[in-house]
This record gives C-alpha cells, sequence and structure tokens, in this order.
C-alpha cells in the first residue's frame, strides 16, 4: 500500500512538472515526494510544494494532515494554488494511512504530534517561516489540526473544514451510536490503513456485539482526542481558527462545532452550508473554485502575511440556507431569535397534535408503539446529505402516510410570510418508557399543502437505564440548520423510536408514552432569523 501511495504522488508530482515552460521570474512552485521523520520515528509520506520566482523566502507554512483514509494527494490542487501564492506547502498522509508508518491512534497524541514533526522538518528543510503556520485540513485532517493547534504555538492559524471539536458526541449523539457513519470509518480504516491498538480494540468490541464496552471505551478515548476539552490551551495560543461544516454532515454533525466555536476567545470564523460530510469543501482541495476556500485562503493571507484584505471584519458567523442565500452574524448567538410552540394532544382519524403559539395545553398524554419504523428517517449517511447539498434534493416524506401508532406528530400553522429557520431548534417534552431502554427519533419538516415534507433537522436520543412507567422531562437540542420555509407551508415535528442510520434501542413489543405535565409543558423551540 505504501509503494502504491508512493508512486501515485510521484506520477502527480510528475504531471504537475510536465507542460508548458515559464520563464524563471514567473510565480511558480516546485514539488517532490519526501519522506519525513514523525513522532516515534515512524516515516510520514508527504508532497512538498515550494514557492519558485518569486524570492528566496522565507515563505508563511501550511500543513496539510490528510483525511481518514485519503493519502498525501488529497490537498495537492490546493496545494498547487497556495505554492503560486507564495505560501511553503506540506500536504501529507496521515498516521497510520497509504504511505505514512505507524498505526490509526484515532488522532491520538501522536497523530497529533506529527504535525509539530512536520513544522520542524519544514524549518530544516524548506524556505518556511514557521514562526507563520497555518494547520489545515478536511475531516480528520480537520480535528488533527485544532488539537495541535493547543500543543504548538507556531500555529498562528487553524483551518478545520468538516471536522469535530468533541468525538463522543459526533458518532455517539446522546448516547445513539451513528451505526452508519462508524461502519463505514471503520471500513474505510481497515482498507486503506492499519489499525492501531485502540482502534483494533474499538472494532472488535463492535462487529461482536459489544456495544456497551464500545461505548464506555470511546468515552475514555475521546477527551484527549477532542479539542473542546483543550479549549483553554488554544486559547491561550490564540491561533484565528476557521470553522466550516455541513448542516447534513452524517460524521461530525455540527451543532458540536457551534458550542466549540463560542468557546473561542480568539479570533474565529464560521461556515455552514448544506451538503454531507466534506461535501462543500473537497472541489476546493483539488483545486476547483470553492466559495469555502476562497475564504479561508483570505483569511490564512491576513492572519499569516497581515494583508489588509478585511478578512477580519467579514461577519464572524456565515450560514447559508438551502435557497443558496449567504446570511452573517456577529456570533452564533445572533443567528435567530426563539420562537416557541406548545404541543397539543394528537387527535383525529389520523391522530396529529398542534404547535400552538399563544398558550401551553397540558394534562394530555398519547402512547405509541417502540421498535418498529415508519417512513420518517434521516436518510442514508454520506447520500442523503449529499443530494441535498448538491442537487437540493431533500430527504422526504409524506407525512399523512406516517404511521401514528409508531410515532407522535405534530404540525404547525401555515407560514404567513417566508420564515427562515436559522440555528438549533429544541425540544422539550416528556416521555414514559415501558422499559429500561428506548431511543427517540426527532425530526423537523418543512411541509406543504400535498403534506409532502423536507427534513430541515433532527437528533437522536436515547433513554438508557430509565425505570419503566415513569415520566421522564427531555431537553432535546436538534442540529443546526438554516432553512427557509415559503409562505404556506408549515412545520411539522415527528418523534419515532427507530431510524435506520443509528444503533437504536428500542425493543419490539415495548411503548413510549407522551405528555405535557402542568408544571413541565411540551414546547418546541424555533430560532427564526429577523
Amino acid at each position: 500500500m505504501r509503494r502504491i501511495a508512493a508512486a501515485l504522488a510521484l506520477a502527480l508530482l510528475a504531471a504537475l512538472a510536465l507542460g508548458p515552460p515559464v520563464q524563471a521570474a514567473q510565480p511558480g512552485f516546485s514539488t517532490s515526494y519526501q519522506r519525513i521523520q514523525g513522532a516515534g520515528g515512524i516515516q510520514i509520506g508527504a508532497v512538498v510544494l515550494t514557492p519558485t520566482g518569486q524570492g528566496s523566502g522565507p515563505f508563511p507554512l501550511v500543513v496539510m494532515p490528510s483525511s481518514w483514509g485519503v493519502p498525501n494527494l488529497e490537498y495537492v490542487g490546493q496545494g498547487a494554488k497556495l505554492a503560486k501564492e507564495g505560501f511553503q506547502v506540506i500536504s501529507y498522509t496521515s498516521r497510520g494511512f497509504w504511505d505514512s508508518g505507524g498505526g490509526i491512534d484515532i488522532a491520538g497524541p501522536p497523530t497529533v504530534a506529527d504535525v509539530s514533526k512536520v513544522i520542524d522538518w519544514a524549518a530544516l528543510h524548506t524556505p518556511a517561516d514557521t514562526s507563520k503556520v497555518a494547520a489545515v485540513g478536511i475531516s480528520y485532517g480537520a480535528g488533527t489540526s485544532l488539537l495541535a493547534s493547543a500543543e504548538d504555538p507556531r500555529i498562528k492559524v487553524v483551518g478545520a473544514l468538516s471536522g469535530w471539536a468533541d468525538l463522543i458526541k459526533s458518532i455517539n449523539p446522546n448516547e445513539t451510536v451513528s451505526l452508519q457513519a462508524v461502519a463505514g470509518l471503520l471500513a474505510a480504516g481497515n482498507v486503506t490503513g492499519r489499525p492501531g491498538p485502540e482502534m483494533q480494540s474499538l472494532q472488535t468490541k463492535f462487529v461482536t456485539g459489544q456495544w456497551d464496552a464500545a461505548i464506555a471505551e470511546g468515552k475514555q478515548l475521546s477527551p484527549v482526542r477532542s479539542a473542546q476539552t483543550v479549549v483553554a490551551k488554544i486559547n491561550r495560543n490564540r491561533p484565528a481558527v476557521f470553522l466550516a461544516n455541513a448542516f447534513e454532515d452524517s460524521i461530525f454533525p455540527p451543532t458540536q462545532y457551534t458550542d466549540f466555536f463560542t468557546a473561542l476567545t480568539g479570533p474565529k470564523r464560521l461556515l455552514f452550508a448544506h451538503g454531507d460530510h466534506a461535501v462543500p469543501e473537497v472541489p476546493g482541495a483539488i483545486g476547483l473554485p470553492n466559495e469555502t476556500w476562497d475564504e479561508l485562503v483570505s483569511w490564512m493571507r491576513h492572519y499569516l502575511t497581515g494583508a489588509a484584505n478585511g478578512a477580519d471584519a467579514e461577519p464572524a458567523v456565515q450560514l447559508k440556507s438551502q435557497r443558496n442565500v449567504w446570511r452573517g452574524y456577529p456570533n452564533w448567538a445572533a443567528v435567530g431569535e426563539p420562537m416557541t410552540t406548545y404541543l397539543t394532544k394528537p387527535t383525529g382519524v389520523i391522530p396529529t397534535g398542534g404547535l400552538q403559539a399563544n398558550r401551553p395545553e397540558t394534562a394530555w398524554n398519547r402512547g405509541i408503539a417502540a421498535g418498529v419504523p415508519t417512513i420518517a428517517d434521516s436518510g442514508v449517511a454520506l447520500v442523503s446529505g449529499v443530494l441535498q447539498g448538491l442537487l437540493s434534493i431533500p430527504t422526504g416524506v409524506a407525512t399523512p402516510l406516517i404511521d401514528r401508532s409508531f410515532a407522535g406528530v405534530w404540525s404547525g400553522r401555515p407560514a404567513e410570510r417566508t420564515t427562515i429557520v436559522n440555528g438549533s431548534p429544541e425540544l422539550r417534552f416528556t416521555a414514559t418508557p415501558s422499559v429500561k431502554d428506548t431511543s427517540l427519533f426527532a425530526y423537523l419538516y418543512d411541509v406543504n399543502a400535498l403534506g409532502v415534507g423536507s427534513l430541515i433537522s433532527h437528533k437522536p436520543l436515547t433513554l438508557r437505564g430509565a425505570t419503566p412507567g415513569q415520566a421522564v422531562s427531555i431537553d432535546l437540542r436538534m442540529e443546526a440548520t438554516s432553512w427557509e420555509v415559503p409562505v404556506g407551508n408549515r412545520l411539522v415535528l415527528v418523534v419515532d423510536t427507530v431510524d435506520p442510520r443509528y444503533l437504536g434501542r428500542s425493543s419490539v413489543g415495548s411503548t413510549v408514552t407522551f405528555s405535557s405535565p402542568a408544571g413541565d409543558p411540551s414546547t418546541l423551540t424555533v430560532p427564526v432569523a429577523a
């Protein structure tokens, strides 16, 4: 595998080197494939792009760790652009994958230390200015870059695209394992790399059905692998942090990024657009025109070279709706004003409750059978979000066909004006399970006059160790979004107990009863932009 990756890298470098001759004074770059010693002495496969025809340097350094399962060729297209613009670039394969040595340690300390080792190497072997360093990556490379910025003060800029800040909240949200995402990551890791002891232990428990043991081990591994844990150290180093993600990201969902963004005290920027994991950024990585990378490069130029390009004057938060409209805000709290509605009792031939704005309705309950799927679900990981992001095809549902025996459904009034749902909807309700372990899945839809709904947001939650027959008050924050609900459409909330994307705990034959006690009415709070 290492020979294949090295051969691919050399072939690409040859292709980059060939082409029409350029005059010596014309800005360009040279390329080379290098083996760099990483933490613990392992060898890292790297593509090095050095500016030419732009003086002798030193040049600001951009270090780019690869994504999970992807070799160092990942960023060469964007790296070529950066090198032509006067940046020293090193795009390298993350430890344990392809042509890099060691084992996959799931962004453990050795993987993070490799970033500093690459910077050290650049100081000795390239015309890089290692007092002006950006660590930039997508997905696995994003998480690694954030963690490295807590350990290495030479890193002045971080570009973390489609990454994570809290690993366990990403892959085990509200005690509900993201089954399709975890299975895909494990498969890709085994095909493209060499699992280290941590990964081997986790996947053994996972494939043998030792779910609780796997979750417990994941919780032990997560803190040291989560930037949220070391945000105080990042704040002390004060890198300028640029975060970007997709609203429908099925591996690292966006809300865990908003918490981290809010906790940062240094220069920061947050961009969200529709799509699945890495969809908004991958075209830019290979060198195609891309909004996210354009913003990031401007950010790097300002904070590494002092360019007066206005990057620091842009709104700190920028959200792109499903209608492809960007809107900017000074901080996350400003993206939407909370609009609270009260859940009323589902009634009628097709039992449906209301989302009532003026006053709470309490002292009602509605029971459903658990463990049976409905047609309401969050779609397929790495497929549904791609359709939304690239083709504007949402995850849909015909709300009249949702079986009310297995789901609670509540419908709002038709919108009298275009309503922009901006931020994270929050659901507060009371549930009484008949067994100890039950999973609940909440979906918020934009529904037209025909009852056809487009999924705006969703979130899982698993009740573990509950007392059967005892009511539980639940606060559920759904995933962030920016969604324009047109005039005449309405918001519809659905809560059921099975979703194929997740490892749920609901059992056939059990029940869940929803209620709205007098002292604790059930509510849906939706953030709405002005």
